[in-house]
């Protein structure tokens, strides 16, 4: 355990954020697998905070829900009026409070639409604030354009922070300031609880300002610090889906980055989208076109894409997967999959194993070395090892109410164009005949043939379709295959 670990860490996400043009809150939406108010829970949790309460408002009980299911020991506060960020702070703390809970230690507060702040940076502020003794210490960042940013006013001599200024009150000189504040902070707990009882609601949004802490603790004669963020890119929050698509690409990158230095190949990292669950092996190649979403791991020596989406599959070593969609999906390994392929959920490729082009499978168990090249749909089967499934084949588990289970064993031929109508079962050894419907179980060894004699009815074309170019191709097929004898002009 850190001997800088927080007593809390307060993450504000009650806004509604009407600029995104939603009927999802804000913190909801979601970039690289992970809602917006997920990044900074998990950025925050790498704090180990004794406590994390996470401030709803607006839809409060859709966020509440999607808290609890993605980190069930957050705590909720609920902010019934959005009266600014000081209260949302207060209304936290006193949540805590009324549970018995006293602080003591630091408090971090974060915003719920920063996805791309680290638990690292967050750290680095919590270091800092310990080692200078600060009562308060603001993440800032120095940007290339600080255009409507809260100036940080630093004490030359000290290096103290003395003010925040927003830009429409700096002065030239001020606005000539690169550095500014995050709105993520490390207070004295104790301290903190007592500032914001004493912050006011005179000025033009009739709110309570965090930032105001700083002045009444400054006054106070407390000294006011701050940590420089190691990228100014981190601390970018999300008021529109163009920042949201922003912020998407950014994290893909630092996602793809920390891959390929792992020894992951990346084709065109600019046509490769991952999530932040996504895990690799060594080796691993991944071509253009390719998402690689949920909990999807591709193992060592693994090759994907191009224009793949894998979600929630694992691809085992030395697989080969091309122009697939695999959800839920386990992949052998040394399996081939595609191109065009899709793999539903419950679907598992054995070793070596084949799903050829253009072939559906849904929960379908294969077989070691087993193969279905093409043009075929595989659901709720099992087949055994070293089967080879004939072209244009179809499992019929639906009657319509329910879904049936077909059992094909090992070493098994099955013939092209076959119909296998559950609930059925092929014994190891046996073959089908080409366009059979194979309605009852086969036992091992034997070849099933289920389809009608064939019978050819001569001259039908000419009798049905006279005059057709059916009838003359016909005709004229007839006339080039008669012997040369019957050719000859009046026996000459």
């Amino acid at each position: 355990m850190s001997a800088n670990r927080p007593a809390a860490v307060v993450v504000l996400a009650a806004g509604e954020g009407t600029r995104m043009k939603s009927a999802t809150p804000k913190v909801l939406h979601a970039i690289c697998g992970r809602s917006l108010v997920g990044h900074v829970v998990a950025a925050s949790r790498e704090l180990d905070p004794e406590h994390l309460v996470v401030i709803v408002g607006h839809a409060r009980e859709k966020v509440a829900a999607h808290l609890a299911e993605i980190d069930p020991e957050v705590r909720t506060a609920v902010q019934y009026e959005q009266n600014g960020t000081g209260h949302a702070v207060r209304m936290g703390l006193e949540a805590l409070g009324d549970s018995g809970i006293v602080l003591d230690g630091t408090v971090v507060v974060v915003c719920g639409d920063t996805p791309l702040l680290t638990g690292e940076t967050l750290r680095k502020l919590s270091d800092a604030h310990a080692a200078d003794g600060n009562a308060v210490t603001v993440l800032t960042a120095e940007v290339p354009d600080s255009t409507g940013y809260g100036r940080i006013v630093r004490d030359e001599a000290t290096g103290a922070v003395t003010a925040i200024v927003e830009h429409k009150d700096a002065t030239d000189a001020q606005r000539a300031i690169r550095e500014i504040n995050s709105g993520v902070f490390a207070f004295d707990a104790r301290l903190l609880v007592d500032a914001l009882g004493k912050v006011r609601t005179d000025n033009s949004q009739g709110e309570e300002y965090l930032t105001d802490v700083l002045g009444i603790l400054r006054e106070a004669g407390h000294r006011v610090g701050a940590a420089v963020a190691g990228d100014h890119r981190e601390i970018l929050g999300i008021n529109n889906r163009v920042q949201l698509a922003e912020a998407h690409k950014l994290l893909n990158e630092r996602l793809l980055h920390t891959a390929m230095m792992s020894g992951v190949t990346v084709v065109d990292p600019a046509s490769t989208f991952v999530d932040v669950t996504v895990t690799f092996g060594q080796d691993v190649l991944v071509h253009p076109g390719t998402q690689l979403l949920g909990a999807t791991h591709l193992a060592q020596d693994a090759e994907v894409g191009p224009n793949s989406r894998l979600k929630d599959t694992t691809v085992g070593e030395g697989a080969v997967v091309d122009n697939t969609v695999a959800d839920g999906a386990e992949i052998g390994a040394g399996a081939n999959v595609g191109p065009y392929a899709y793999l539903r959920p419950g679907t598992r490729l054995g070793t070596k194993s084949k799903a050829g082009a253009y072939v559906e499978m849904k929960n379908a168990v294969i077989g070691e070395g087993t193969k279905v090249p093409h043009l075929s749909y595989v659901g709720d089967a099992t087949i055994g090892e070293y089967t080879n499934i004939g072209a244009a084949s179809v499992f019929v588990n639906y009657d319509g109410v329910n879904k049936h289970h077909t059992t094909i064993g090992s070493h098994c031929r099955t013939g092209s164009d076959n119909m296998f109508v559950a609930p059925v079962t092929i014994g190891d050894g046996a073959y089908t005949a080409a366009g059979s419907v194979i309605t009852k179980d086969v036992p091992p060894g034997s070849l099933a043939v289920a389809r009608g004699q064939q019978r050819n009815i001569e001259g039908w074309v000419a009798r049905k379709r006279p005059g057709s170019a059916a009838a003359q191709a016909a005709s004229a097929a007839s006339r080039d295959a008669r012997p040369e004898s019957q050719e000859t002009d009046g026996g000459q």
